[in-house]
Formats: C-alpha cells, sequence, structure tokens
C-alpha cells in the first residue's frame, strides 16, 4: 500500500479518488491542479496548485516528497502533462498510472463527424451550419477565428483566452448540464452544430443526448493517444485496485 500518492486532478474521477484515499488511514494524498480555473470545486487531503516546470521539475518533486505511487488523472486532452507524468516516472521509478474515463460511444441516431483537432473541426464547420455551439473550453479557440461568417456561442467556466472567433457570444457557467439545460441552450441560441472534445463521462453527455434529439449533427475532436507502455485504468475502482487498495 502506498503511502504517499500524488494525483494530477482537475477532473471529477480525480475528486473522488482523493476523496477515498483521504479517508484511509496511513494514506497521505496530494492533488496538483495546474490552476487554470479561477475557483476550483474542494478536494479532500493536500492541494498544490500550479505547474512543475515540466518532466523534470515533476520528477523532483517526486523525488523531494518521497511520492510512491502517481496517478494521472487529469483531462483526457490534458496530452502535455501526461507525457511530463510519463517521463518523470520513469526517470524516478514511480508507478504510474493513467486515470481516463471512456470516450462516448456513437449510438444510433447520432450524426457524428470525428475529427483529430480543433483546426479539423473549424475545416468542417462551414459545410454543417452557420450557428455554432463550440464547448471545447476556454483554450484553443484560436483555431476558430479564421470563420468570420460564422457566430459562435463559446461557453466555459472562466472567461477565454484570446483571439476569438468575431462573432463569440460568451457562455459562463459551470456544469453538470441536463438534457433539458442543454436542449434549451441549443434552442434559445439556434444552435446549427455542436463542436465538442471527446472527454468522455455522463457529467458533460448531456449535451449529445441534446443534439440527438434535436437532429443536430456533432463535430467530435478524437482524443490524444496515451505514451506508449503506459498503464492505464477506466475509473476510480481500477485506480484503488492498482493501488492495492481494494474496491473502498
Amino acid at each position: 500500500m502506498p503511502a504517499h500518492v500524488l494525483i494530477l486532478g482537475g477532473t471529477t474521477e480525480a475528486r473522488r479518488l482523493a476523496a477515498d484515499l483521504a479517508d484511509r488511514p496511513g494514506v497521505r494524498v496530494t492533488t496538483s491542479l495546474a490552476g487554470r480555473v479561477a475557483r476550483p470545486g474542494a478536494v479532500a487531503g493536500e492541494l498544490r496548485v500550479g505547474g512543475f516546470g515540466g518532466a523534470q521539475g515533476l520528477a523532483d518533486w517526486l523525488r523531494t516528497h518521497h511520492v510512491d505511487a502517481l496517478v494521472d488523472a487529469t483531462h483526457p486532452f490534458a496530452e502535455k502533462i501526461t507525457a511530463h507524468a510519463a517521463h518523470a516516472a520513469a526517470a524516478t521509478g514511480v508507478p504510474l498510472v493513467v486515470l481516463r474515463r471512456p470516450g462516448w460511444r456513437p449510438v444510433p441516431g447520432d450524426l457524428r463527424h470525428e475529427v483529430d483537432s480543433l483546426s479539423g473541426a473549424a475545416e468542417a464547420l462551414p459545410g454543417l451550419g452557420r450557428r455554432i455551439f463550440l464547448s471545447t473550453g476556454r483554450l484553443g479557440l484560436a483555431a476558430f477565428a479564421h470563420l468570420t461568417a460564422l457566430h459562435f456561442v463559446v461557453r466555459s467556466v472562466d472567461p477565454p483566452e484570446p483571439p476569438l472567433p468575431r462573432h463569440t457570444e460568451l457562455v459562463l457557467a459551470r456544469g453538470p448540464f441536463t438534457v433539458a439545460d442543454e436542449t434549451e441552450l441549443l434552442r434559445t441560441r439556434r444552435i446549427d452544430v455542436l463542436v465538442t472534445k471527446d472527454s468522455g463521462g455522463e457529467a458533460t453527455a448531456a449535451k449529445l443526448t441534446a443534439a440527438r434529439d434535436l437532429g443536430l449533427p456533432v463535430v467530435v475532436v478524437r482524443r490524444p493517444a496515451l505514451p506508449p507502455g503506459v498503464t492505464a485504468v477506466p475509473d476510480v475502482a481500477g485506480a484503488r485496485e492498482w493501488l492495492g487498495l481494494g474496491p473502498g
């Protein structure tokens, strides 16, 4: 049983795992957040905020703080920190597991268009509609800035970073959202197309159901592949088992 577990957090699964570990005698749990959200939710156990300074900085932190196990429970699209975690684990010998909820599977009735990047999503949009619900987070919106003939509704927890598309309507809100919430947004904003990343999970899937019910096309950005040789589990139970802590 590891004595000190470092969780690279920012997801619902990370918070759930931290709460589980914090209740276990003899286990010290630290959650690290990147600091990109101004008001993150409460986290059990110890908390640090901010980057490590790359893979070497993370490796130094693992050594200095005597970390026995590393859990990467970041967003499926946090590709850089996942790569850093793999390098740091290899450099220090600290066991690493990636906690990734499964992606969304297509279901009957979906009008789904899969692309490999935000720029690929931007290329697909002109042929699909003029009013776009852009639910990809507040980063990377520059990929759509050249689409001056389209109107974008952008939803994020904190204001997005420029450059933004010329015609942008900003919705600041924190989920989870119900199917009714998403249906109302799509209808009142007269949305033609939904753009989202394949983050997976039930917490953000309501928009897909709403789009399907309304017959709207959905552009889905595929998630990046994990580094070679990395162990992955799909849920908190899998992470507990990997840590040798039993079912809970």
